[in-house]
């Protein structure tokens, strides 16, 4: 009703977000999907306890690999320049920022990866037939997930 207090908390729209990696900030990609962590069960009994069950406690944390696409733009090769980096037991790592962000393009919720690496990358496919925009995408591994909220 009108005068009524409005409720802050809205629930965050998912398509208005921009990534960081490196010294390179705001490339806008289509999608971004991996964004998952787990603590690894340990199943554990000790040899004199009463209970005859086992008991479960958190391991260690594994971490998704994240994938990542975006468009093709003229004269970027920023995938392939970092996975072109690659030589013999030597990785750039870069720390990778994905930022939801609000309606005025403020951060409201923030993933940081943490000494992040590309495993993989896809060019796009092609079709003469098509009239989409061609997508490529990169598969990137990390060694740790930070959540924060604005």
């Amino acid at each position: 009703m009108a005068g009524e207090a409005q409720d802050q908390n809205w629930p965050l729209s998912k398509f208005y977000f921009m990534v960081d990696w490196g010294s390179v900030t705001n490339i806008p990609f289509q999608e971004v999907s991996g964004l998952d962590i787990e603590a690894q069960p340990i199943i554990y009994r000790h040899g004199n306890s009463p209970v005859f069950s086992e008991i479960n406690m958190p391991g260690l944390e594994k971490n998704s690999i994240v994938t990542m696409r975006k468009a093709v733009l003229t004269k970027d090769s920023s995938f392939w320049d970092w996975y072109d980096r690659i030589k013999m037991n030597t990785i750039e790592r870069q720390t990778v920022v994905i930022k939801l962000l609000d309606e005025v393009g403020n951060p409201t919720m923030t993933w940081t990866l943490s000494n992040a690496w590309p495993v993989k990358i896809s060019a796009t496919d092609l079709n003469a037939d098509g009239s989409e925009v061609a997508i490529e995408s990169i598969v990137i591994a990390h060694e740790g997930l930070v959540i924060t909220y604005a």
